[in-house]
């Protein structure tokens, strides 16, 4: 019976855990889910209920006068207590239970399990995926041996200091001078790209027929004078690109940032409006997946509460430093000061979601322009030109004037050229419009 006490035990606790898991996502939850949820978690107190009667059953049946059983052996003197295992969503469950007590058992945790399976229908069970910090594998590693110290004599000269801000505000997860290493490798493997590239086009000339190489016959002091610019060229290249790397992404989660601040400080305006501790708004929108971008700047005040100890306002100036939105540092800043100066924040929230919906309107007004003034080019250059070069088309071939093509040449570099001129309007109206 000791195997069955702890059982049970076991059991409760698994059970409590999933009734603090589902009463912490019903805050999080529309109402349908709630409804769920809440059935859900009644089901699981009543199965609660009845393994806890149980036990002081089973505790009467173990005596220090008596001989404990063998392990797994439970009693079966008039069927008192079995033994019930059953399969559920993600677990298994087993517990001993009195014979009376076992169908209202298994009443209660069928409820529970169908609500748990349309919860999961709907997707609401998903996991969230989470990031782990690891160590540096692979070609990083490779360039932390080769080059860290280097590294390290570099960022103790200050030599890379805009950089090291660039990195943090980019969200990039590499150590800083783990990047300067790689910086060194990448254009100290592309230097031996370069010469053997020079080498190879020293003997050989690319073409653009089968078999597209051939030896080169030329002289080969006047080939070298040609090609030995790739040897500065390419390294050159190679480290620009990982140097302002941190830059453009800094730029495009900033842009995206931007996108979601106006709605989310109105969450924020209506959360503050309850009266809620100011740390608690930015748990939940923290929590909330609605602002993906938005969340991960918001677990960088969380972490520094929750892990380094810092209040409320040193953790937003310290966020603000390496926010990679001039909006979002502003927030922080902002809310910051009014933290310290004790000024209404639900007030400030709403100023603050009022100059942001205005940035959106004209951000929308901007591009509505932008569209408006390549419509017109784009009805100049892809409707109108080619109407004008096909009556030209025609005129010429009646007046027997030759061009040196074809008709049907003709026809098709105007289909090409069209339909490159479409894919490039395309792409650009693509790269020109707002993700909101």
């Amino acid at each position: 019976m000791i195997d069955g006490l702890k059982r049970n035990i076991e059991t409760e606790i698994e059970m409590l855990r999933e009734i603090s898991n589902y009463s912490r996502r019903m805050e999080f939850s529309d109402d349908y889910e709630k409804k769920l949820l809440g059935g859900a978690i009644k089901s699981l107190k009543e199965s609660l209920k009845i393994i806890n009667n149980s036990i002081p059953e089973i505790l009467k049946d173990i005596s220090p006068n008596n001989k404990l059983p063998s392990s797994g052996k439970l009693k079966k003197e008039k069927d008192i207590f079995e033994k019930i295992e059953i399969k559920r969503v993600d677990s298994k469950v087993g517990v001993v239970l009195n014979t009376k007590s076992k169908e209202e058992f298994l009443k209660e945790l069928s409820i529970s399990e169908g609500l748990i399976r349309k919860l999961k229908k709907k997707g609401f069970n998903k996991k969230e995926d989470y990031e782990e910090f690891k160590a540096s594998r692979g070609y990083l590693k490779l360039a932390n041996k080769i080059f860290l110290n280097a590294a390290n004599n570099a960022v103790e000269k200050e030599k890379f200091k805009s950089l090291s801000v660039e990195l943090r505000k980019a969200n990039v997860d590499v150590l800083f001078k783990s990047y300067i290493a790689l910086i060194y490798f990448s254009v100290f493997l592309s230097f031996f790209v370069s010469v053997f590239l020079i080498l190879f086009l020293l003997f050989f000339s690319v073409g653009t027929s089968w078999p597209f190489f051939s030896f080169y016959e030329g002289d080969s002091l006047i080939r070298f004078l040609k090609v030995s610019w790739i040897v500065v060229a390419l390294p050159a290249v190679t480290f620009l690109a990982l140097y302002y790397y941190p830059a453009t992404e800094k730029k495009a989660i900033g842009s995206r940032l931007n996108q979601e601040l106006p709605f989310a400080v109105i969450h924020m305006s209506a959360i503050s409006g309850s009266g809620i501790e100011p740390s608690e708004i930015f748990r939940i929108i923290g929590l909330s997946k609605e602002y993906p971008y938005l969340r991960r700047e918001i677990r960088k005040v969380l972490n520094q509460i929750n892990l380094y100890g810092y209040d409320l306002t040193t953790a937003l100036i310290n966020a603000a430093k390496t926010a990679p939105s001039e909006n979002l540092a502003e927030l922080f800043s902002g809310l910051a000061t009014s933290i310290n100066s004790g000024a209404s924040l639900p007030g400030f929230f709403e100023k603050r979601a009022e100059s942001l919906l205005l940035e959106y309107r004209l951000e929308r007004e901007k591009y509505t322009r932008v569209v408006e003034t390549f419509l017109d080019i784009y009805i100049s250059v892809v409707i109108a030109a080619p109407m004008i070069f096909l009556l030209l088309l025609v005129m010429m071939t009646i007046s027997g004037i030759q061009v040196g093509f074809t008709s049907v040449q003709l026809s098709i570099v105007g289909v090409l050229g069209i339909g490159i001129l479409n894919f490039f309007f395309i792409v650009f109206l693509q790269l020109k419009q707002p993700g909101y």
